[in-house]
């Protein structure tokens, strides 16, 4: 059965963006927290142009294999520059949950408007059996406060940004997690969780 995961890099004062995050501005001042795709020599089987570590590669290409589709809500969306009708992973297609419609049409993108338990049943149609992706903040909080998150991974890059927008936003009740997996790499730490009910 498929699962529901989010896998981003992480400051390790939890932030997911720096100062001045928005369209055209990606992630603000913390492009740092990606130097970790490019700072080895083993190539992604999966990411065309990124060499990682041989510990990263590992970790990260076993991720990146298990998805089928990415589900993301609107500031990831317009800050990652895909209204051009880019996704964030070569083969996936990308749900966007927003209020906002579309910029326009694309194959590979779905807008669904009407909360993220039917966000999460388009992607999970989308996905053909494979796992969905989660990305950005808002939709993880809100996916893990109704209960659909099944692991968590944090790629945890050894920086206090100080500011930005943070990964996991106030939730209703505590998610217990447990530890599956913890990869130490240069320039980051995987750290790999289930989510216990």
């Amino acid at each position: 059965m498929s699962k529901v995961i989010t896998a981003l890099s992480v400051s390790v004062d939890g932030y997911i963006t720096g100062r001045d995050p928005g369209p055209g501005r990606g992630l603000g001042d913390a492009g740092m927290l990606f130097d970790w795709y490019f700072s080895g020599d083993s190539p992604s089987t999966v990411f065309n142009g990124f060499t990682l570590s041989e510990p990263s590669v590992r970790v990260f290409d076993a991720l990146a294999a298990r998805i089928g589709a990415t589900l993301c809500g609107r500031n990831t969306y317009d800050d990652s520059g895909w209204d051009g009708g880019g996704t964030p992973h070569p083969d996936a297609p990308l749900v966007v949950l927003s209020h906002r419609p579309a910029p326009q049409d694309h194959a590979r993108q779905t807008f669904v408007s009407t909360g993220i338990k039917d966000a999460l049943a388009v992607a999970r149609d989308l996905a053909g059996g494979r796992d969905v992706a989660l990305m950005g903040g808002s939709v993880t909080t809100e996916a893990l406060a109704a209960g659909l998150v099944d692991e968590v991974v944090l790629h945890q890059v050894p920086i206090l940004l100080g500011a930005g927008r943070p990964f996991f936003q106030p939730l209703p009740a505590h998610v217990r997690l447990r530890l599956l997996d913890a990869v130490t790499a240069p320039d980051v730490t995987h750290l790999h969780y289930e989510v216990t009910r």
